[in-house]
């Protein structure tokens, strides 16, 4: 065990903390607990240098498992929001930018749209009477 250890992440001389404890992942609107992590944790950003498999392992197959959860509900929010739109996956591939066949990758969790896109879809899944001024514009 190496002493003192400071977060790399950080960069700024925070002191890591060797000890094992329950960590929290979250994606999206999913959280999962990994419990008893062993290994250097900052208190600042939450950076983990893990000091033994076991712990790596876990909380790699809880983040892998998280992320799988999330692609896919997010593939599903968006093909809803598209259809509620009324729009069909190449129409909204030209409008959005990405091409014909963006949206489909999007919806089978293929790729991930642009930050930018989700956001102008999710306002004019409340706001639909605007479609007509983005398709305008």
């Amino acid at each position: 065990m190496r002493n003192p250890a400071f977060c790399l992440q950080c960069d700024d001389g925070t002191l890591l903390e060797h000890l094992t404890k329950d960590v929290s992942i979250t994606i999206d609107d999913l959280s999962v607990i990994v419990p008893a992590v062993e290994g250097w944790h900052c208190p600042v950003c939450g950076e983990i240098e893990f000091t033994e498999r076991e712990s790596s392992q876990r909380y790699s197959e809880a983040l892998a498992a998280l992320r799988t959860t999330a692609n896919k509900n997010r593939a599903e929010s968006l093909r809803a929001m598209r259809k509620k739109l009324g729009l069909r996956q190449a129409d909204a591939g030209k409008l959005f930018g990405g091409g014909v066949s963006a949206f489909s990758d999007y919806e089978r969790g293929k790729t991930q749209p642009h930050k930018s896109t989700v956001l102008l879809l999710k306002l004019l899944n409340k706001h639909p009477e605007l479609l007509d001024e983005v398709r305008a514009a």
